[in-house]
């Protein structure tokens, strides 16, 4: 499904499009380092962390102060960390960074054949991967698209760690509902592609056989939420684009309500992929989240 015109158009709803494969930016922070540097938690480089028998890869680069929080990436469903290479490296001059790939990307292990992950599952191994990353040090997750689905399902019940965060085009809160409403069944042609590819990704048919379920936003109450939309995507879908739209848009409105202190800006000249086509705003976005959280201390 991945790879479909559905995943190519509209999938962007749910997990990300193959072509974030070809946006290895640096190899520094993507690719395996056997010759890592390793102090505890303080490597720098890429590494296999054992997780309760699944062996996860992680990035980590960055030397920052102690005092400052740790910045965890995380990237889009059908992508590992090396999609967001390019915005650790720029991160990672002024603060201590990871990334990883979740169980079924990159090159993390697959999760057991024929089950299915929940928002519990990818939790539990983010947790311990922050108990193994982070000590003591606050957190701030910035995520792109199931990155940052996940990223917001996970900080309403971690606030004593998760300090900050930043939501890069996440995936909407009510995916497969929103999606049925927006197109209907009796849709043809593209339209139909576009639903019917969503709706199966949610449903666990990805790399991660992760199911994307719809729900409520919970509060995280008052920490800094910047969260970032693009201008435009569904330019493909002509028929059904403009509706797509502003599904979307009040899809990132919703997760506004995640915190008394969130904000929604658009990125202007951006699809999707808000870290590549306007690494700048991405950069200063989370730069700006990072150092709230870290005066706020």
């Amino acid at each position: 499904m991945f790879r479909t015109f559905a995943k190519a158009i509209a999938a962007i709803a749910v997990v990300c499009t193959v072509a974030g494969a070809g946006l290895v930016l640096n190899e520094e922070y993507g690719n395996d380092d056997s010759d890592a540097k390793d102090a505890g938690a303080s490597f720098t480089g890429t590494k296999k962390i054992d997780v309760d028998g699944r062996t996860v890869n992680v990035s980590c680069s960055g030397q920052s102060d102690a005092d400052r929080p740790l910045v965890m990436l995380m990237a889009g469903g059908g992508e590992g960390l090396d999609n967001m290479a390019a915005l650790q490296k720029s991160l990672s001059k002024t603060d201590r960074v990871c990334s990883y790939d979740r169980l079924g990307e990159g090159k993390s292990d697959k999760p057991a054949p024929g089950t299915l992950q929940t928002v519990n599952d990818t939790s539990v191994l983010l947790t311990k991967l922050l108990d193994h990353l982070a000590g003591d040090r606050p957190v701030v997750l910035a995520g792109h698209s199931l990155g940052g689905y996940i990223a917001a399902r996970y900080t309403p019940d971690h606030t004593d760690r998760v300090k900050g965060l930043v939501l890069l085009d996440a995936t909407v809160p009510h995916l497969t509902r929103d999606m049925n409403r927006t197109i209907p069944a009796d849709a043809t042609g593209g339209a139909t592609q576009v639903r019917d590819g969503a709706i199966a990704g949610n449903e666990g048919q990805n790399p991660e056989q992760f199911v994307i379920a719809d729900g409520p936003v919970h509060s995280a109450g008052d920490i800094p939420v910047e969260i970032l939309k693009h201008e435009s995507q569904y330019a493909a879908v002509p028929e059904y684009g403009p509706a797509l739209e502003k599904m979307w848009a009040k899809g990132q409105q919703e997760w506004q309500q995640l915190s008394t202190d969130a904000q929604l800006t658009t990125a202007k000249g951006s699809g999707h992929y808000i870290h590549t086509d306007r690494p700048d705003l991405a950069l200063k976005t989370v730069q700006s989240v990072t150092s709230r959280v870290a005066d706020a201390r």
